[in-house]
């Protein structure tokens, strides 16, 4: 996955490099730039003459730590300073050379590449905006699937992910219907079947009128997409061989919420007197 087209990422890597800016402003607020000697022979800053050693190490080292955090800004916008004779510097990577004797950036070049870096980065949240297609937020699945799927899906095992999720589904069905009898496809067949519930065969219906288009259509579809999403989603994942991409699963693991949450819906329903024959 590209990062870098990623919006969120890419609002991450900004705010990263707006508390450097915050960091490096009040480092600034406790030191006077030099003057009146020639570039690289002093230290660009010194601490101020009322500001103890130990306050202007404490500011240097919040700088330096939010520099470690934002020190991927320079890399995916592509800002350096250049400095000639010496090549290109990324300007917050680089800060601290401000304070050494013979320092690499100055103060202007610390302050421009961040303003520069933080523009470029606006520009691609914007693009990356409007590039951005819908995606499926993994945490927000149902429940039984991600509660089945989500540790497996973190240590990258994308299949293993997509079969324990499939089989925690079925096994909630087995549970509500108490059939343990028939194999999974058939169990998603009988259990929406359009045949009145039998002993020990209790069946789950949609709310609602039996006789309205939109019920029979769902009861209808249920029983076909149930058993077809058993063949090809399970089924495929189970005896499949190597790693899945992680798209290809999570629209599975999408297709199994979408389920779980139907059944969720559905009413369970038993049969009103003890008949064998269906």
């Amino acid at each position: 996955m590209d990062h870098t087209k990623n919006p969120a990422y890419l609002r991450t890597v900004a705010a990263a490099v707006d508390e450097f800016s915050e960091a490096f402003a009040e480092f600034m607020a406790l030191h006077e730039v030099t003057t009146g000697l020639p570039p690289g022979l002093a230290p660009a800053v010194f601490p101020k003459s009322t500001c103890a050693e130990h306050v202007a190490l404490a500011a240097a080292r919040r700088v330096d730590r939010a520099a470690g955090k934002a020190r991927e800004a320079s890399v995916i916008t592509g800002v350096k300073i250049a400095v000639q004779g010496l090549g290109t510097f990324d300007p917050i990577t680089t800060w601290g050379s401000i304070r050494q004797p013979r320092p690499v950036l100055g103060v202007d070049d610390v302050y421009t590449g961040c303003d520069q870096i933080k523009g470029h980065l606006e520009q691609m949240i914007a693009h990356a905006e409007t590039q951005t297609a819908p995606h499926i937020d993994s945490a927000a699945l149902h429940p039984l699937i991600w509660g089945a799927a989500g540790r497996l899906w973190r240590d990258g095992h994308h299949r293993l992910a997509v079969t324990s999720a499939a089989e925690a589904l079925i096994s909630q069905v087995k549970t509500l219907t108490g059939r343990n009898d028939v194999s999974e496809t058939a169990l998603w067949q009988e259990t929406f079947s359009e045949k009145p519930p039998a002993l020990g065969r209790p069946r789950l219906r949609w709310p609602g009128d039996p006789t309205d288009r939109t019920v029979k259509s769902m009861n209808d579809g249920l029983r076909q997409f149930t058993a077809g999403m058993q063949l090809t989603v399970r089924n495929s994942a189970a005896h499949g061989i190597g790693e899945m991409m992680e798209q290809d699963a999570l629209e599975r693991l999408a297709v199994l919420s979408m389920v779980a949450r139907w059944v969720d819906q559905c009413e369970l329903v038993l049969p009103e007197t003890v008949d064998s024959n269906e």
